[in-house]
This record gives C-alpha cells, structure tokens and sequence, in this order.
C-alpha cells in the first residue's frame, strides 16, 4: 500500500502561518465592517469592487469570479444591499439575461465610513510587523499563488452539481 501524501515541515508551516494570518485578519475585518457600517465582509467587497469600478457597476458573474462566491450567495447578498438602497441591478446592455449591480450614492457613502477603520485593522494587523522590503516580498510570495489557484475556471463557469 503506498505511504499517504504528506507535506514536508516547511510546507506545513507556512500552510498553518497562511491560514492563521487570514483567520486572524479576517475576523477582525468582519468585526470592524459590522461595527462601523452594518456590514458583512462580502457586502464590502462587493461595495468596493463597485466603487472601483469605472461607471460604478459590474456584471454580476463578474462579480462572481472576482469574490470567489457563489451565484446565489452572491445573489443574496447584492439583494441585501439592494434593498438598503447601496446598490441598484439592472439588465445587461448587451444581454437581457445579465445582470449589473451598480453601487449608488448611498451605498459610496457607507463605503467611505467603513473604509477608515479597514485601513486601520489591516494596516495594523498585517503590515504593522513588516518592513516595506517585507511587504515587497510578500506580494512576490503570494501573487503567482493568486495567479496559480485563479488560472482555474472560474466558479461561474464552472458546471453546477445536481441536487440530490
């Protein structure tokens, strides 16, 4: 029988340092979007990604790829949002079957309250320790990751399980 796979102890500590960091970055994100804004951390990313955009909208299956969600909890929450006025959803231009969410007035000034305190959790938490040459070498680190785990389709495109 062959020896189950494994990974060395240098791999396994930068896995658990990996997932610690995100674990521990994360939740005290989601704790300051809640406090400061009412907000989820996929409600901010969605705003921010709309912010970011340059009409302020974005296709939803687009929105989709980029956040890593799935379609309906991506529906959900754009319709949470949605219904606070931060965005609004319109059918596609070019194709009557898609959607685009575009952030709203309201919904550009609960990002601009939020945003001060996430500049402060994550400045604080993440780069607080670091030296500029370390935060250099972490993008290095970590981008062909990114562009390795992202060279997968999409999970939009991805085919759907059937129900059970």
């Amino acid at each position: 029988m062959a020896d189950p796979p494994t990974l060395d102890p240098a791999q396994l500590g930068a896995y658990f340092a990996l997932i610690d960091v995100v674990s521990l970055l994360r939740h005290q994100v989601e704790q300051q979007l809640r406090d400061d804004g009412d907000l989820s951390f996929v409600q901010f990313q969605l705003l921010a990604r709309l912010g970011d955009a340059p009409a302020g909208g974005r296709r939803m299956t687009d929105l989709a790829d980029g956040l890593v969600h799935s379609r309906s909890g991506l529906t959900y929450q754009v319709g949470l949002l949605e219904k606070e006025g931060l965005v609004a959803r319109t059918a596609a231009p070019e194709d009557e079957r898609g959607t685009v969410v575009t952030i709203t007035g309201a919904g550009r000034e609960r990002l601009a309250r939020v945003f001060p305190g996430h500049v402060d959790v994550v400045r604080g938490l993440l780069f607080e320790p670091l030296s500029r040459e370390d935060v250099g070498d972490l993008t290095r680190v970590l981008a062909p990751v990114r562009d390795h785990m992202r060279a997968a389709p999409p999970r939009s495109a991805a085919r759907r399980r059937p129900r059970s």
